[in-house]
Protein backbone atom coordinates (compact mmCIF):
# COMPACT_ATOMS: atom_id res chain seq x y z
CA UNK A 1 0.00 0.00 0.00
CA UNK A 2 2.13 3.08 -1.88
CA UNK A 3 -0.86 5.86 -2.23
CA UNK A 4 -4.18 6.02 0.05
CA UNK A 5 -5.30 7.75 -3.16
CA UNK A 6 -5.99 4.64 -5.07
CA UNK A 7 -8.40 3.59 -2.92
CA UNK A 8 -12.13 3.98 -3.79
CA UNK A 9 -13.57 6.19 -0.67
CA UNK A 10 -16.53 3.99 -0.33
CA UNK A 11 -16.71 2.63 3.58
CA UNK A 12 -15.82 -1.09 2.98
CA UNK A 13 -12.41 0.60 1.86
CA UNK A 14 -11.91 2.34 4.54
CA UNK A 15 -12.53 0.13 7.05
CA UNK A 16 -10.50 -2.17 5.25
CA UNK A 17 -7.57 0.78 4.86
CA UNK A 18 -8.02 1.46 8.89
CA UNK A 19 -7.40 -1.78 9.76
CA UNK A 20 -4.47 -2.50 7.62
CA UNK A 21 -2.82 0.71 8.81
CA UNK A 22 -3.24 0.01 12.12
CA UNK A 23 -1.55 -3.43 12.08
CA UNK A 24 1.64 -1.78 10.37
CA UNK A 25 4.61 -1.84 12.11
CA UNK A 26 5.96 1.54 13.82
CA UNK A 27 8.88 1.73 11.65
CA UNK A 28 6.85 1.01 8.81
CA UNK A 29 4.18 3.27 9.51
CA UNK A 30 6.88 5.72 10.20
CA UNK A 31 8.25 4.94 6.27
CA UNK A 32 4.40 5.34 5.12
CA UNK A 33 3.88 8.67 6.10
CA UNK A 34 7.22 9.72 4.19
CA UNK A 35 5.74 8.52 1.09
CA UNK A 36 2.60 10.24 0.98
CA UNK A 37 1.24 13.53 -0.35
CA UNK A 38 0.05 16.37 2.83
CA UNK A 39 -3.52 15.18 1.89
CA UNK A 40 -2.49 11.42 1.89
CA UNK A 41 -1.08 11.79 5.37
CA UNK A 42 -3.97 13.56 7.13
CA UNK A 43 -6.21 10.82 5.66
CA UNK A 44 -4.13 8.17 6.88
CA UNK A 45 -3.28 9.96 10.39
CA UNK A 46 -6.91 9.90 11.09
CA UNK A 47 -7.69 6.45 10.56
CA UNK A 48 -4.69 5.53 13.34
CA UNK A 49 -5.78 4.43 16.71
CA UNK A 50 -4.78 7.42 19.45
CA UNK A 51 -2.01 5.27 21.34
CA UNK A 52 -0.56 4.41 17.38
CA UNK A 53 -1.12 7.90 16.43
CA UNK A 54 0.78 9.23 19.33
CA UNK A 55 3.71 6.64 19.25
CA UNK A 56 4.03 7.54 15.12
CA UNK A 57 3.76 11.32 15.55
CA UNK A 58 7.10 10.75 18.38
CA UNK A 59 8.99 9.22 15.49
CA UNK A 60 8.23 11.29 12.78
CA UNK A 61 10.58 14.33 11.74
CA UNK A 62 10.19 17.63 13.17
CA UNK A 63 9.54 19.07 9.54
CA UNK A 64 6.71 16.43 8.96
CA UNK A 65 5.40 16.74 12.83
CA UNK A 66 5.20 20.71 12.20
CA UNK A 67 3.35 20.25 8.61
CA UNK A 68 0.49 17.36 10.01
CA UNK A 69 -0.20 20.11 12.58
CA UNK A 70 -0.35 22.67 10.23
CA UNK A 71 -3.17 20.55 7.91
CA UNK A 72 -4.79 19.10 10.93
CA UNK A 73 -7.41 20.85 12.26
CA UNK A 74 -6.27 22.30 16.30
CA UNK A 75 -8.64 20.31 17.80
CA UNK A 76 -8.00 17.03 16.48
CA UNK A 77 -3.90 17.29 17.16
CA UNK A 78 -3.83 19.24 20.07
CA UNK A 79 -4.40 16.02 22.08
CA UNK A 80 -1.88 14.37 20.22
CA UNK A 81 0.69 17.27 21.03
CA UNK A 82 -0.30 17.43 24.59
CA UNK A 83 0.79 13.86 24.54
CA UNK A 84 3.93 14.00 24.12
CA UNK A 85 6.98 14.36 26.65
CA UNK A 86 6.96 18.05 27.75
CA UNK A 87 10.43 18.70 26.44
CA UNK A 88 9.00 17.16 22.98
CA UNK A 89 6.39 19.19 22.19
CA UNK A 90 8.56 22.37 23.32
CA UNK A 91 10.72 21.49 20.47
CA UNK A 92 8.03 20.93 18.15
CA UNK A 93 6.34 24.37 19.16
CA UNK A 94 9.24 26.34 18.42
CA UNK A 95 8.90 25.03 15.04
CA UNK A 96 5.47 26.37 14.31
CA UNK A 97 4.67 29.54 13.40
CA UNK A 98 3.40 31.95 15.89
CA UNK A 99 -0.16 31.79 14.98
CA UNK A 100 -0.06 28.19 14.77
CA UNK A 101 1.09 27.85 18.19
CA UNK A 102 -0.82 30.86 19.95
CA UNK A 103 -4.16 28.61 18.29
CA UNK A 104 -2.65 25.08 19.67
CA UNK A 105 -2.08 26.55 23.03
CA UNK A 106 -5.41 27.50 23.75
CA UNK A 107 -6.79 24.02 23.02
CA UNK A 108 -4.67 22.56 25.64
CA UNK A 109 -5.02 22.43 29.57
CA UNK A 110 -3.78 25.00 32.02
CA UNK A 111 -1.09 22.88 33.09
CA UNK A 112 -0.01 21.94 29.81
CA UNK A 113 0.10 25.59 28.83
CA UNK A 114 2.17 26.44 31.95
CA UNK A 115 5.16 23.89 31.43
CA UNK A 116 5.11 24.90 28.00
CA UNK A 117 5.22 28.49 29.02
CA UNK A 118 8.10 27.64 31.33
CA UNK A 119 10.12 25.67 29.35
CA UNK A 120 10.03 28.31 26.28
CA UNK A 121 11.21 31.12 29.12
CA UNK A 122 14.64 29.97 28.98
CA UNK A 123 16.70 31.12 26.14
CA UNK A 124 17.24 29.38 22.57
CA UNK A 125 19.54 26.24 22.60
CA UNK A 126 20.08 26.57 26.18
CA UNK A 127 20.04 23.62 28.52
CA UNK A 128 16.10 24.25 29.79
CA UNK A 129 14.65 24.56 26.60
CA UNK A 130 15.71 20.74 26.29
CA UNK A 131 15.22 19.87 29.66
CA UNK A 132 11.70 17.35 31.05
CA UNK A 133 9.73 18.51 34.08
CA UNK A 134 9.67 14.44 34.58
CA UNK A 135 11.80 13.04 37.00
CA UNK A 136 11.80 11.10 40.48
CA UNK A 137 13.31 13.44 43.14
CA UNK A 138 13.28 12.58 46.72
CA UNK A 139 13.94 14.14 50.29
CA UNK A 140 17.40 13.11 52.03
CA UNK A 141 16.08 12.41 54.66
CA UNK A 142 13.56 10.03 53.86
CA UNK A 143 14.23 5.52 53.82
CA UNK A 144 14.84 3.70 51.18
CA UNK A 145 11.63 1.95 51.57
CA UNK A 146 9.83 4.98 51.64
CA UNK A 147 11.78 5.97 48.58
CA UNK A 148 10.78 2.75 46.56
CA UNK A 149 7.00 3.08 47.63
CA UNK A 150 7.14 6.65 46.35
CA UNK A 151 8.67 5.89 43.18
CA UNK A 152 6.10 3.08 42.62
CA UNK A 153 3.50 5.59 43.00
CA UNK A 154 4.69 8.08 40.54
CA UNK A 155 3.35 8.30 37.26
CA UNK A 156 6.30 7.70 35.28
CA UNK A 157 7.73 5.68 32.52
CA UNK A 158 10.49 3.10 33.74
CA UNK A 159 13.24 4.93 31.63
CA UNK A 160 12.57 7.94 34.26
CA UNK A 161 13.27 6.26 36.90
CA UNK A 162 16.46 4.77 36.35
CA UNK A 163 18.28 7.87 38.53
CA UNK A 164 16.32 9.19 41.38
CA UNK A 165 17.97 12.69 42.53
CA UNK A 166 18.06 13.98 46.05
CA UNK A 167 16.87 17.45 47.42
CA UNK A 168 16.14 19.04 50.77
CA UNK A 169 13.47 20.60 51.76
CA UNK A 170 13.99 24.10 50.07
CA UNK A 171 14.59 21.62 46.95
CA UNK A 172 18.06 22.35 46.39
CA UNK A 173 19.87 19.60 44.79
CA UNK A 174 21.78 17.53 46.96
CA UNK A 175 23.15 14.48 44.50
CA UNK A 176 21.38 11.06 43.24
CA UNK A 177 20.92 7.72 43.52
CA UNK A 178 19.97 4.75 41.13
CA UNK A 179 17.09 2.83 41.05
CA UNK A 180 19.43 0.00 41.41
CA UNK A 181 21.23 1.53 44.77
CA UNK A 182 18.06 1.37 46.38
CA UNK A 183 16.76 -2.20 45.19
CA UNK A 184 20.03 -3.63 46.67
CA UNK A 185 20.06 -1.66 50.07
CA UNK A 186 20.70 -4.20 52.70
CA UNK A 187 18.47 -2.06 55.21
CA UNK A 188 14.61 -0.83 53.93
CA UNK A 189 15.47 1.94 57.08
CA UNK A 190 18.37 3.06 55.36
CA UNK A 191 18.59 7.00 54.85
CA UNK A 192 18.91 8.04 50.99
CA UNK A 193 21.08 10.66 52.14
CA UNK A 194 23.55 7.42 53.32
CA UNK A 195 23.43 6.72 49.51
CA UNK A 196 23.97 9.82 47.58
CA UNK A 197 26.33 10.09 44.90
CA UNK A 198 27.67 13.85 45.09
CA UNK A 199 29.33 13.99 41.52
CA UNK A 200 28.89 17.81 39.97
CA UNK A 201 26.60 16.45 37.42
CA UNK A 202 24.22 19.10 37.98
CA UNK A 203 24.19 21.65 34.74
CA UNK A 204 22.52 24.99 34.71
CA UNK A 205 19.08 25.65 33.12
CA UNK A 206 20.78 28.65 31.09
CA UNK A 207 24.00 26.93 30.42
CA UNK A 208 24.21 25.40 26.43
CA UNK A 209 22.60 22.69 25.51
CA UNK A 210 25.75 20.98 24.42
CA UNK A 211 26.90 21.12 28.26
CA UNK A 212 24.49 18.65 29.04
CA UNK A 213 25.49 16.17 26.12
CA UNK A 214 29.08 16.62 28.03
CA UNK A 215 27.77 15.75 31.38
CA UNK A 216 25.89 13.10 30.43
CA UNK A 217 29.17 11.51 27.75
CA UNK A 218 31.27 12.19 31.16
CA UNK A 219 29.25 10.75 33.91
CA UNK A 220 27.23 7.70 32.03
CA UNK A 221 24.19 8.41 33.08
CA UNK A 222 20.83 8.33 31.58
CA UNK A 223 19.66 11.54 32.90
CA UNK A 224 21.12 14.13 34.69
CA UNK A 225 19.80 17.05 37.32
CA UNK A 226 19.04 20.40 35.35
CA UNK A 227 19.07 23.52 38.45
CA UNK A 228 18.66 27.16 38.63
CA UNK A 229 20.79 29.52 39.73
CA UNK A 230 19.96 28.88 43.50
CA UNK A 231 20.94 25.18 42.48
CA UNK A 232 16.86 24.41 42.93
CA UNK A 233 16.24 21.05 40.76
CA UNK A 234 13.82 22.15 38.26
CA UNK A 235 14.35 19.45 35.35
CA UNK A 236 16.34 17.17 33.86
CA UNK A 237 17.91 16.09 30.62
CA UNK A 238 17.83 12.99 29.78
CA UNK A 239 19.88 10.38 27.61
CA UNK A 240 17.94 10.15 24.67
CA UNK A 241 17.44 14.09 24.21
CA UNK A 242 20.62 14.18 23.89
CA UNK A 243 20.95 11.54 20.94
CA UNK A 244 18.70 13.65 19.10
CA UNK A 245 20.58 16.93 19.74
CA UNK A 246 24.07 14.67 18.77
CA UNK A 247 22.04 13.62 15.62
CA UNK A 248 20.87 17.11 14.80
CA UNK A 249 24.44 18.87 15.58
CA UNK A 250 25.94 16.61 13.53
CA UNK A 251 23.86 16.54 10.41
CA UNK A 252 24.12 19.89 10.76
CA UNK A 253 27.88 20.52 11.18
CA UNK A 254 28.08 18.15 8.02
CA UNK A 255 26.29 20.52 5.59
CA UNK A 256 27.82 23.43 7.17
CA UNK A 257 31.31 21.81 6.33
CA UNK A 258 30.68 21.27 3.31
CA UNK A 259 29.21 24.67 2.43
CA UNK A 260 25.61 23.59 2.20
CA UNK A 261 23.63 26.13 4.29
CA UNK A 262 21.10 28.20 3.62
CA UNK A 263 22.18 31.74 5.81
CA UNK A 264 18.99 33.63 5.22
CA UNK A 265 17.65 31.02 8.07
CA UNK A 266 20.42 30.58 10.18
CA UNK A 267 18.46 28.76 13.13
CA UNK A 268 16.67 26.46 11.40
CA UNK A 269 17.61 23.00 10.69
CA UNK A 270 18.75 21.52 7.32
CA UNK A 271 17.54 18.21 5.91
CA UNK A 272 18.46 16.65 3.39
CA UNK A 273 15.24 16.48 2.05
CA UNK A 274 15.18 19.72 1.04
CA UNK A 275 18.84 18.91 -0.47
CA UNK A 276 17.43 16.19 -2.97
CA UNK A 277 13.57 16.83 -3.25
CA UNK A 278 11.46 19.29 -5.01
CA UNK A 279 13.06 22.19 -6.90
CA UNK A 280 16.73 22.91 -8.19
CA UNK A 281 17.06 26.74 -6.85
CA UNK A 282 16.89 25.87 -2.67
CA UNK A 283 20.16 23.42 -3.34
CA UNK A 284 21.71 26.23 -5.88
CA UNK A 285 20.57 28.76 -3.26
CA UNK A 286 22.03 27.40 -0.08
CA UNK A 287 25.57 25.82 -1.50
CA UNK A 288 26.19 28.79 -4.46
CA UNK A 289 27.63 30.86 -1.63
CA UNK A 290 30.58 29.25 -0.67
CA UNK A 291 31.36 28.13 -4.20
CA UNK A 292 31.97 32.06 -4.97
CA UNK A 293 34.82 31.81 -2.21
CA UNK A 294 36.70 29.24 -3.80
CA UNK A 295 35.60 30.74 -7.12
CA UNK A 296 37.53 34.13 -5.91
CA UNK A 297 40.25 31.99 -4.26
CA UNK A 298 40.56 30.38 -7.63
CA UNK A 299 41.35 33.53 -9.65
CA UNK A 300 43.47 34.96 -7.10
CA UNK A 301 45.94 31.37 -7.44
CA UNK A 302 45.41 31.74 -10.86
CA UNK A 303 46.58 35.35 -10.50
CA UNK A 304 49.51 33.98 -8.65
CA UNK A 305 50.35 31.81 -11.93
CA UNK A 306 49.83 34.18 -14.64
CA UNK A 307 53.06 36.08 -12.55
CA UNK A 308 55.20 33.31 -12.86
CA UNK A 309 54.35 32.60 -16.41
CA UNK A 310 58.23 32.90 -17.89
CA UNK A 311 59.37 30.74 -15.17
CA UNK A 312 56.42 28.00 -16.23
CA UNK A 313 58.10 28.23 -19.68
CA UNK A 314 61.52 28.11 -19.27
CA UNK A 315 61.17 25.27 -16.88
CA UNK A 316 58.45 22.65 -17.98
CA UNK A 317 58.63 20.23 -14.87
CA UNK A 318 57.91 23.07 -12.40
CA UNK A 319 53.67 22.89 -13.61
CA UNK A 320 54.39 19.01 -12.53
CA UNK A 321 54.20 19.82 -8.93
CA UNK A 322 51.59 22.61 -8.52
CA UNK A 323 48.98 20.12 -7.30
CA UNK A 324 51.72 18.47 -5.11
CA UNK A 325 52.15 22.07 -3.21
CA UNK A 326 48.48 23.10 -3.64
CA UNK A 327 46.75 19.38 -2.60
CA UNK A 328 48.78 18.92 0.24
CA UNK A 329 48.59 22.29 2.52
CA UNK A 330 44.98 21.65 1.67
CA UNK A 331 44.71 18.11 3.39
CA UNK A 332 46.16 19.04 6.53
CA UNK A 333 44.07 22.07 6.68
CA UNK A 334 41.10 20.27 6.60
CA UNK A 335 42.63 17.69 9.30
CA UNK A 336 43.73 20.73 11.28
CA UNK A 337 39.84 22.61 11.31
CA UNK A 338 38.59 18.44 11.65
CA UNK A 339 40.48 18.33 14.70
CA UNK A 340 39.92 21.81 15.78
CA UNK A 341 36.16 21.09 15.75
CA UNK A 342 35.89 17.62 17.09
CA UNK A 343 38.17 18.85 19.79
CA UNK A 344 36.45 21.66 20.63
CA UNK A 345 32.72 19.79 20.84
CA UNK A 346 34.03 16.87 22.78
CA UNK A 347 36.13 19.80 25.79
CA UNK A 348 39.47 18.59 24.76
CA UNK A 349 40.19 22.12 23.33
CA UNK A 350 40.30 25.23 25.81
CA UNK A 351 39.30 28.53 23.98
CA UNK A 352 41.04 30.33 27.29
CA UNK A 353 44.63 28.46 26.38
CA UNK A 354 44.42 28.61 22.18
CA UNK A 355 47.85 29.64 22.14
CA UNK A 356 49.24 26.30 23.63
CA UNK A 357 46.79 24.33 21.56
CA UNK A 358 47.71 26.32 18.85
CA UNK A 359 51.65 26.15 19.45
CA UNK A 360 51.17 22.27 19.78
CA UNK A 361 49.21 22.22 16.24
CA UNK A 362 52.24 23.97 14.57
CA UNK A 363 54.81 21.90 16.12
CA UNK A 364 52.71 18.70 14.54
CA UNK A 365 52.87 20.62 11.12
CA UNK A 366 56.48 21.48 11.75
CA UNK A 367 57.47 17.71 11.80
CA UNK A 368 55.33 16.62 9.06
CA UNK A 369 56.29 19.34 6.74
CA UNK A 370 60.16 18.62 7.27
CA UNK A 371 59.21 14.84 6.89
CA UNK A 372 57.29 15.48 3.28
CA UNK A 373 59.29 18.11 2.41
CA UNK A 374 62.10 16.23 2.44
CA UNK A 375 60.60 12.69 0.54
CA UNK A 376 58.56 15.31 -1.44
CA UNK A 377 61.78 17.28 -2.71
CA UNK A 378 63.73 14.07 -3.09
CA UNK A 379 61.22 12.60 -5.42
CA UNK A 380 61.40 16.25 -7.61
CA UNK A 381 65.46 16.24 -7.63
CA UNK A 382 65.04 12.03 -9.07
CA UNK A 383 61.90 12.56 -10.65
CA UNK A 384 62.36 16.42 -12.55
CA UNK A 385 65.61 17.70 -11.26
CA UNK A 386 68.49 15.75 -11.84
CA UNK A 387 67.66 14.28 -15.28
CA UNK A 388 66.82 17.78 -16.54
CA UNK A 389 69.93 19.68 -14.79
CA UNK A 390 67.90 21.83 -12.61
CA UNK A 391 68.70 20.17 -9.09
CA UNK A 392 67.37 23.37 -7.50
CA UNK A 393 63.63 22.57 -8.35
CA UNK A 394 64.22 19.32 -5.99
CA UNK A 395 65.30 21.87 -3.08
CA UNK A 396 62.26 24.11 -4.04
CA UNK A 397 59.88 21.49 -3.71
CA UNK A 398 61.14 20.27 -0.29
CA UNK A 399 61.26 23.92 1.02
CA UNK A 400 57.74 25.08 -0.12
CA UNK A 401 56.21 21.66 1.55
CA UNK A 402 58.04 22.25 4.77
CA UNK A 403 56.80 26.24 4.80
CA UNK A 404 52.85 25.29 3.37
CA UNK A 405 52.51 22.39 5.81
CA UNK A 406 53.22 24.13 9.04
CA UNK A 407 51.28 27.02 7.44
CA UNK A 408 48.22 25.35 6.60
CA UNK A 409 48.05 23.59 10.76
CA UNK A 410 48.48 27.37 11.75
CA UNK A 411 45.65 28.68 9.59
CA UNK A 412 43.46 25.52 10.03
CA UNK A 413 43.23 26.09 14.16
CA UNK A 414 43.68 29.90 13.87
CA UNK A 415 40.56 30.88 11.24
CA UNK A 416 37.65 28.47 13.03
CA UNK A 417 38.88 30.29 16.74
CA UNK A 418 38.84 33.97 14.79
CA UNK A 419 35.47 33.16 13.81
CA UNK A 420 34.08 31.89 17.37
CA UNK A 421 35.48 34.98 18.81
CA UNK A 422 33.65 37.03 16.50
CA UNK A 423 30.51 34.99 17.03
CA UNK A 424 30.37 33.06 13.44
CA UNK A 425 30.03 29.97 12.62
CA UNK A 426 33.43 28.55 11.98
CA UNK A 427 32.29 25.30 10.28
CA UNK A 428 30.94 26.51 7.16
CA UNK A 429 33.44 29.74 6.53
CA UNK A 430 36.98 28.56 7.68
CA UNK A 431 38.05 25.72 4.98
CA UNK A 432 37.10 28.10 2.07
CA UNK A 433 39.54 30.66 3.12
CA UNK A 434 42.04 28.73 4.59
CA UNK A 435 42.24 27.00 0.93
CA UNK A 436 42.57 30.24 -0.41
CA UNK A 437 45.28 31.90 1.50
CA UNK A 438 47.48 28.62 1.59
CA UNK A 439 47.29 28.15 -1.51
CA UNK A 440 47.95 32.23 -2.58
CA UNK A 441 51.24 32.01 -0.21
CA UNK A 442 51.98 28.70 -0.87
CA UNK A 443 52.72 28.86 -4.73
CA UNK A 444 53.87 32.33 -4.19
CA UNK A 445 56.45 30.68 -2.50
CA UNK A 446 57.12 27.91 -4.67
CA UNK A 447 57.65 30.15 -7.79
CA UNK A 448 59.51 32.47 -6.06
CA UNK A 449 61.76 29.66 -4.93
CA UNK A 450 62.32 28.23 -8.39
CA UNK A 451 62.78 31.70 -9.63
CA UNK A 452 65.72 32.59 -7.05
CA UNK A 453 67.52 28.93 -7.12
CA UNK A 454 67.23 28.45 -10.84
CA UNK A 455 67.55 32.28 -11.92
CA UNK A 456 65.25 31.91 -14.45
CA UNK A 457 64.29 35.33 -14.77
Amino acid sequence: MNNLNELTLNKGSLEATKERINQLGLHELVRLFGNLEARERVLMYRMLEKNRAIETFEHLDPNDQAQLVRDMEDPEIAAIVEALDPDDRTQLLEELPAKVTKRLLATMSPETRETINLLLGYPDKSVGRRMTPRYMAVREMVSVAAALAAIRAAPLRADEIDVIFVIDAQRHYQGYVRLGQLVQAAEPQTAIADLIQQDPVAVPATAPEMDAVQKLKTFDLPAIPVVDSEQRLVGAITFDDVIDLLEADTSETMYRKAGVVDLSHPKDEIYSRLLTQGGIWYPVRVRILFLFVTLLGGLLVGGVIDAFEEVLAAVVGVAIFIPLVMDMGGNVGTQSTTIFARGLARGHINTQKFLTHLRREVSVGLVMGLILGIIGGTAAYFWQGAPNNIPQLGLAVGLSLFVVIPLATFLGFLLPWMMLKLGLDHAPGADPFITTIKDFIGLSLYFGLVNWLIGVA
